[in-house]
C-alpha cells in the first residue's frame, strides 16, 4: 500500500458537507466519503465531540487520519470519521460549543478555525488492503465492536441495505423491536443480534454467504416475524422480556401451539415466585422446561450449617460422614414439585449422592 502524507484545512473539508437520510455523509467538494459501507454511525458523546472543537480552537494538533484513494479519483475515510463528523457538524451549525455556534463567532475565530490545517494520510491499495489498514489503525477512541469489524470485512450492497434497517438511530428495527432487543442501533447490536438469530449463531459464515445480495428482506422479514410471534405467545409485557434470546426460542418452538392465556398464568406464577432468582430466564423456562434458566435460589450458607447439625454430618443418602464442606444443599421436596428454598426443606448430600441425584 502506498502512502502519502498532506494537510487540508477545515474550509477544504467542510465544503460541500452533506449528510443525507440514506446514510450517505459526504465532504471536501464531494470527493470524500466520510461513511463508507463498512464504517460505524457516529457514535461519539457531547464530551468527545466537544474535544475535537476544543482542540481546533486552541490549535493544538489532531490526530491523523487516513483517507483511501478510490479508483475514480475520489477518497473514502479508513480512519477519522468521528473526527471529520464532529468537525463538519460544527462548523454546519449542527451544535454549540460552550454556548456558541459556528455563526456566533467573530469574522477572525471563524477564519481561524476555517484555516486550521488537517493531518491526512491517503492510501492507495487493493480493497483487501484497504480493509486490513481500516483494521489495524482504527484503534484509538471509540474501540470498534466485532459487529462493525464484520461489516467492514463483508462489506458491499447487502451490509448498506441492512444498515438501514438495523443500524441507525429510530430505524425500524428499533422502532418495532426496541421492548425486546437490548443495545444500540448504532453500535450495531441489532444487526448483530438478527443475524445471530437468523443463522443460529454462524454470523461470520451467513455474512459471507449473503455479501452480495442486493437487499435485505430476508432479514427484515424475519425479524419481524419473531417480534410478532412473541407478542402473540406472550401477550402482556414486561420489562424482563428485554433481551431474551427471542429469535432461538423463536427458531425452536415456532411450530408449536402455544396457549397464551395459560402461558400467562404459569408466568406471573413465576414472577411471583422468590425462589426463582433469573426472571429473564422464565420465558426460556416455560418453553424448555429447563430449570437451569430459573436460577433457582440456593440454601444460604446458615440453612446449610442447621441441616449440617441436625444430620451429625451425615449424608442423607449413603449415610456416611463428611465434613461440611465435602457436602452440597438439596431440596427434600423438589422445586418443580413445589418444594421451597427454606430450611425445613433442606438435606445435606455428599458431592457424590448430589451430582448423581442431579443427573450430572
Amino acid at each position: 500500500m502506498k502512502i502519502v502524507a498532506g494537510n487540508i484545512s477545515v474550509s477544504e473539508l467542510t465544503n460541500g458537507y452533506k449528510d443525507n437520510s440514506e446514510g450517505g455523509v459526504v465532504g471536501y467538494s464531494g470527493k470524500l466519503d466520510i461513511r463508507p459501507p463498512y464504517q460505524r454511525e457516529f457514535v461519539y458523546k457531547d464530551k468527545q465531540r466537544d474535544a475535537v472543537i476544543d482542540t481546533i480552537f486552541k490549535n493544538y494538533p489532531l490526530n491523523v487520519m487516513y483517507w483511501a484513494v478510490r479508483g475514480d479519483g475520489g477518497f473514502e475515510v479508513i480512519d477519522g470519521q468521528q473526527r471529520t463528523i464532529s468537525v463538519c457538524q460544527y462548523v454546519n451549525g449542527d451544535f454549540s460549543f460552550e454556548g456558541r455556534y459556528f455563526h456566533n463567532l467573530q469574522n477572525d475565530e471563524k477564519q481561524r478555525i476555517l484555516n486550521y490545517e488537517l493531518s491526512i494520510y491517503r492510501c492507495s491499495g487493493s480493497e483487501s488492503e484497504k480493509l486490513a489498514w481500516f483494521k489495524t489503525i482504527n484503534i484509538a477512541g471509540e474501540k470498534l465492536t466485532d459487529q462493525e469489524l464484520r461489516n467492514a470485512v463483508y462489506s458491499g450492497s447487502w451490509v448498506t441495505a441492512i444498515k438501514l434497517i438495523f443500524s441507525k438511530n429510530n430505524c425500524p428495527a428499533y422502532l418495532l423491536g426496541s421492548d425486546y432487543i437490548t443495545g444500540s442501533p448504532i453500535r450495531q447490536d441489532y444487526l448483530e443480534t438478527v443475524i445471530d438469530w437468523i443463522s443460529n449463531g454462524n454470523i461470520q459464515e451467513y455474512m459471507a454467504l449473503h455479501q452480495h445480495d442486493l437487499s435485505a428482506d430476508l432479514e427484515w422479514e424475519y425479524f419481524q416475524t419473531v417480534i410478532s410471534w412473541v407478542k402473540a405467545t406472550f401477550k402482556k409485557h414486561r420489562n424482563e422480556m428485554k433481551g431474551v434470546a427471542w429469535g432461538y426460542l423463536f427458531n425452536q418452538h415456532k411450530n408449536e401451539k402455544q396457549n397464551a392465556e395459560v402461558l400467562e398464568i404459569e408466568v406471573a406464577n413465576l414472577m411471583a415466585d422468590e425462589d426463582v432468582s433469573n426472571k429473564k430466564g422464565i420465558y426460556s423456562y416455560v418453553l424448555n422446561r429447563q430449570e437451569k434458566y430459573l436460577s433457582i435460589r440456593g440454601f444460604t450458607d446458615n440453612q446449610k450449617r442447621e441441616a449440617y447439625e441436625k444430620q451429625k454430618g451425615i449424608c442423607a443418602k449413603c449415610k456416611k460422614s463428611f465434613e461440611i464442606k465435602e457436602m452440597e444443599a438439596d431440596h427434600i421436596t423438589p422445586w418443580s414439585k413445589g418444594g421451597r428454598t427454606t430450611a425445613e426443606n433442606c438435606q445435606l448430600l455428599c458431592r457424590e449422592d448430589n451430582r448423581r441425584k442431579s443427573g450430572i
